[in-house]
Parts: C-alpha cells; sequence; structure tokens
C-alpha cells in the first residue's frame, strides 16, 4: 500500500473540506496522484448526492452580497439537512464563497455553471454533499441591480436586498431599513397599482369567505363577531367609493349630534380609519403601503419620500423553508 504524508493529507483537506481519513484513503485509492484523489473525493459526493436526492434541505444560511460600488446585490440559500450544519462555520463560509461568485454571475444557471477553484459550482454542491454528509443545493437565488443597493440579513435566514434609483444622502441607511422591512413583513410587490384587478377580487371573496366561517363559530361561542369588510385593497377604493365613505361618515356625526362646523376637524380620521380597514391586502403584500416597521404611525412610502425624489426600483427577498 503506497504511503501518503501528513501534509498531502492536509493539502487536500484544505481543498476540498473533506475529513482527514477520507483524505488519507483517497490518496491512497489514487497512488498519492493529488488530482486523482480529488475525482475520488468528487465521486464519493456523487454516490451520496444520489441516495439523498429527495431528502428536504429545509435548513441551511442565507447570505446577501453587495458590490463595492453598491449597484448589484444578490441574495441566496444554501440549503442542507440540519440546523446543525446549517449554523457550522465552515458550513457558512461555503455560503458566503457562493455568494460571491453568485454576485457576478447573471441568472442562478451561469451561478451553477461558474468556477470554483477549477470545478462549476454545481460540482462543488456535489463534492461538499459527500464531504458534509447532507444534501446540499443553492434554493434560491435572486439578483437587484440598480444606481444604489442596500441589503439585510436576519441570522442566516431571511436575507433581502433593495434597490433605489438614485444615490441619495444617507442612501445606505434607507435601503437598509428598507431591506430590513422587505425581511421582516414579507412583501410580495411594490404597490397595490401593481395587482391584477381578478386577483384582487378572488382575493376579496377568499377572505370575506374566511371571516364568515370564523364569525360562525364566534357566534356559536358567543363571542364578538370579526368585522366583514367589503374591500381590500386601495385598488377597489374608486373616487365614488370614498365619497359615498365619507357621505355615511358625515351622516354618522349628524346622527350623533356633532355640530357641523367642526366636522372638517373629525372626518379626516373617519377617512384614514375606511381606508386602513379596507387596505388588508396592501398591507400584507405591498411594501410601499405597509405600515413602516420603525415607525408603525407612518408607511413606508412616507418614510421613503422623507429622502426626496428618490424612488425604490425593486426588492427581492429569500428565506429558509
Amino acid at each position: 500500500m503506497i504511503k501518503v504524508t501528513a501534509a498531502e493529507v492536509n493539502e487536500l483537506r484544505k481543498a476540498t473540506g473533506a475529513g482527514m481519513m477520507d483524505c488519507k484513503k483517497a490518496l491512497v485509492e489514487a497512488e498519492g496522484d493529488f488530482d486523482k484523489a480529488i475525482d475520488v473525493l468528487r465521486k464519493k459526493g456523487q454516490k451520496v448526492a444520489a441516495k439523498r436526492a429527495d431528502r428536504d434541505s429545509s435548513e441551511g444560511a442565507a447570505i446577501a452580497k453587495i458590490n463595492a460600488g453598491n449597484t448589484m446585490g444578490v441574495a441566496i440559500v444554501l440549503g442542507c439537512e440540519t440546523d446543525f450544519v446549517g449554523k457550522n462555520e465552515n458550513f457558512l463560509a461555503l455560503a458566503n464563497e457562493f455568494a460571491e461568485i453568485a454576485l457576478n454571475s447573471e441568472s442562478k444557471e451561469a451561478f451553477l455553471n461558474a468556477d470554483f477553484g477549477g470545478m462549476t459550482v454545481a460540482e462543488k454542491l456535489i463534492e461538499q454533499t459527500g464531504v458534509i454528509g447532507e444534501k446540499l443545493d443553492i434554493k434560491s437565488f435572486e439578483k437587484v441591480e440598480a444606481p444604489f443597493v442596500g441589503a439585510y440579513v436576519h441570522i442566516n435566514k431571511i436575507a433581502a436586498v433593495v434597490g433605489l434609483s438614485d444615490c441619495v444622502d444617507n442612501a445606505a441607511t434607507l435601503a437598509k431599513d428598507l431591506a430590513m422591512q422587505v425581511a421582516s413583513m414579507g412583501a410580495t410587490t411594490l404597490s397595490y397599482k401593481d395587482f391584477d384587478a381578478a386577483y384582487v377580487a378572488s382575493e376579496t371573496e377568499a377572505r370575506i369567505a374566511v371571516i364568515e366561517k370564523d364569525n360562525i363559530e364566534l357566534g356559536r361561542l358567543g363571542k364578538t363577531l370579526k368585522n366583514i369588510p367589503k374591500y381590500i385593497s386601495m385598488a377597489q377604493l374608486t373616487p365614488e367609493v370614498l365619497a359615498q365613505a365619507e357621505s355615511n361618515a358625515k351622516s354618522q356625526l349628524k346622527a350623533e349630534g356633532k355640530p357641523e362646523q367642526i366636522w372638517d376637524k373629525i372626518l379626516p380620521g373617519k377617512m384614514e380609519r375606511f381606508i386602513s380597514d379596507n387596505t388588508s391586502l396592501d398591507k400584507e403584500q405591498c411594501l410601499l403601503d405597509q405600515d413602516f416597521i420603525k415607525d408603525e404611525k407612518s408607511t413606508v412610502a412616507k418614510y421613503v419620500a422623507s429622502y426626496g425624489s428618490v424612488q425604490v426600483t425593486a426588492f427581492k427577498r429569500v428565506t429558509l423553508g
């Protein structure tokens, strides 16, 4: 049997991340040939990957990277099978290396085919599957390009990147706050103006059905019933709808005996409440229409406006699971 030195084993371990014994066995099998030993380890990874192909890689790490000029950002999720591996320093280091490569890749496909130390990223994933013994894959790949891009990562579980239309004063703070908003509140689109009318109608019907079902049980238990909104998005609040809501509010004030000369002071609050009660979909899914997490008295749109004419051009969010 060929003898291998500790230095040779250590060199292979540094190159592949494999364990000392695996490296020694690979070098012996390859009769001391370094490149052949790497192939031996890759083949082991392929076998392990094939066996674990149907496993659920629901753990891992969400990583975001921004380029030096703050004009490009990427967010990826490197998936694995267990939380134990997902928190491992070597795994996190690997995820960060992948993210650096992803930053310079135009698409997920290009990223998987990009070079990683003489092999492709896809091949590195297979190799490390053999090293770690768990299925590894790139579960998410999202990229944003803009005049200014910022990011936020929440304990390697959620990552978000946000693009701005201009590099204004304190753009880094604005972009990070917005990325934190995206990570925390999970917006799916920028504004209610992006919604398709058919989607809003379908969602309204579905939400009303859920509330009506809940009210049957609440009524049976003698508890207060939930309010059933007629609308769920600003997209439905036409000038006619708002005019009718204002008319109803005036009728209510009159019935309550409120002097007409003070209605102008009360009506804005009532209309604001009406809009709030009837835009639940917007507050859940539309970034600009959400309450700002750092000041719930303000919306994200108002917060962005405080920085001048800058606009949010794009945002992406990736998460485990």
